[in-house]
């Protein structure tokens, strides 16, 4: 038998863990959307497009977390949307942006002691539309998507806190990027 110390909830009483995305500006964050919502089986496209920061970062952690993100003065990063790739089973759009890239490092940084093996590797941002179909579906996918692709610009608008719900996730905070200085 094991036992908990005295003071320390069991796991099903601790927070929920937590998620960090960056949604796009428009007309991408529709684009993507509309993307997602024809090729991501239904019964799995339980969220919003988007592009991950974190996967999972502490949910007793919140308020710090909250407090770091608030004080954050960050100019919308311009992103460049590659041509897609395969991702397993599906299909995900390659994002290119240093101002991204040094975002994401930033807040790794602050967060370094909570942050999960898959949050310690590289970061390579992307927006998956498609996930968890057959290999043939999404090459088909990927032929569709492929065919005349020109890469794009678009922004990052606002990162967002999600509370993971074994699935399903809830959406707690939005925190707006400063529109860029041309």
């Amino acid at each position: 038998m094991t036992t908990q110390p005295i003071g320390s909830p069991p796991d099903a009483l601790q927070p929920a863990s937590l998620l960090l995305t960056l949604t796009l500006a428009e007309p991408a964050q529709s684009t993507f959307q509309a993307l997602r919502n024809r090729h991501f089986p239904a019964d799995r496209n339980l969220v919003p497009a988007h592009v991950s920061l974190f996967h999972t970062l502490p949910g007793a952690e919140r308020g710090a977390i909250v407090r770091t993100l608030s004080g954050l003065e960050v100019a919308r990063p311009a992103i460049l949307v590659q041509a897609p790739h395969p991702l397993g089973a599906g299909v995900a759009f390659p994002l290119a942006s240093p101002e991204l890239q040094a975002l994401r490092a930033r807040l790794a940084a602050a967060w370094a002691p909570w942050l999960t093996r898959q949050d310690r590797q590289g970061y390579r941002p992307h927006v998956t539309v498609q996930n968890k179909v057959g290999r043939e579906q999404a090459a088909d996918t990927l032929a569709r998507l492929s065919d005349g692709f020109v890469p794009w610009w678009t922004e990052g608008a606002c990162v967002r806190l999600w509370r993971y719900l074994g699935g399903p996730w809830e959406a707690l905070e939005r925190f707006e990027l400063q529109p860029r200085m041309e």
